[in-house]
């Protein structure tokens, strides 16, 4: 009896491990799936988040939608072979590397002004490469 209830165990997972993993690679959360459109809306919510002042009554939310949004784009198009190819990928990776970093390690202090500005030229580049179709 122990060896038919251990065969049945070893079948259920195979079968579960299997429909995990035939299950669709669609976006989760508030991504569309298209990358450019998901780019742009993660680039506005960056930068609502990073312009609001900090005294702001929803400086906080504004904070944790943006970093929801920063994970759901790196995690959903990082394995999308046909994004993570572009340019505009790159770059934008690299902006979304700086400020999760700095959310990170100083959660309470502001953006330096440095930091801002460079977050705001690398969000233009991904915009013109966008533009180009890169």
């Amino acid at each position: 009896m122990k060896r038919y209830w251990s065969r049945l165990v070893a079948l259920v997972l195979v079968v579960v491990i299997g429909l995990m993993g035939c299950s669709s690679n669609s976006p989760t959360g508030s991504l569309i799936g298209d990358y450019r459109q998901d780019t742009l809306a993660v680039i506005n919510t960056l930068r609502l988040a990073i312009d609001l002042p900090e005294d702001a009554p929803n400086k906080t939310e504004a904070q944790t939608e943006a970093r929801q949004k920063m994970n759901e784009f790196a995690s959903y198009y990082r394995r999308n072979n046909a994004a993570s190819d572009l340019n505009s990928f790159t770059t934008m990776r690299t902006a979304l590397n700086s400020l999760a970093g700095y959310y990170s390690s100083y959660p309470n202090r502001p953006l330096p002004q440095k930091l801002k500005q460079r977050l705001d030229q690398e969000f233009k580049q991904v915009e013109m490469a966008l533009k180009r179709g890169a």
